[in-house]
């Protein structure tokens, strides 16, 4: 998520849904949705609000709960390479990839389990042409991590 777009929440209190955004002290790992690093566990102050991923209201909208730091964070920049912090706890962030076309629409979806998160991207993206873009999500909690771009 961009500065710009969490900015207004941080200010306002209130997500895109109209929800009261809820302060709170870490209790898991995350991560923050905009540097993309895990919080550390009753340190780190979140907010939780309601957030999709989407630009189109449609069956596949799936709005759901997301953390960010309290505090003003680095977006994560790093945009070509999956965030290693991620990728390397496989047991705090089980990752499932979920693939949409360009009208928004669900195309596939894959567990990430004990592969290698960047190697199933590049292999999603090279045999399946109708997938634009890829969400990484929670596989336990569904919620979305980050949305994953063709280079």
């Amino acid at each position: 998520m961009s500065k710009n777009y969490v900015q207004h929440i941080r200010e306002t209190r209130k997500d895109n849904f109209g929800h009261e955004v809820i302060e709170q002290i870490a209790t898991g790992t995350g991560p923050c949705r905009v540097s993309l690093k895990p919080f550390e566990k009753n340190v780190d102050r979140r907010l939780l609000f309601t957030h999709t991923p989407f630009e189109v209201d449609n069956a596949y909208n799936q709005p759901g709960p997301v953390f960010i730091n309290a505090d003003d964070v680095e977006e994560y920049s790093d945009i070509y390479r999956f965030p290693p912090e991620i990728k390397a706890n496989k047991k705090s962030f089980p990752l499932t990839l979920i693939g949409y076309n360009d009208q928004q629409m669900m195309t596939l979806s894959k567990m990430v389990g004990d592969a290698d998160v960047d190697q199933m991207i590049t292999e999603i993206f090279d045999t399946n042409p109708n997938v634009a873009y890829l969400h990484a999500r929670n596989s336990q909690a569904c919620c979305f991590i980050c949305k994953i771009e063709r280079i």
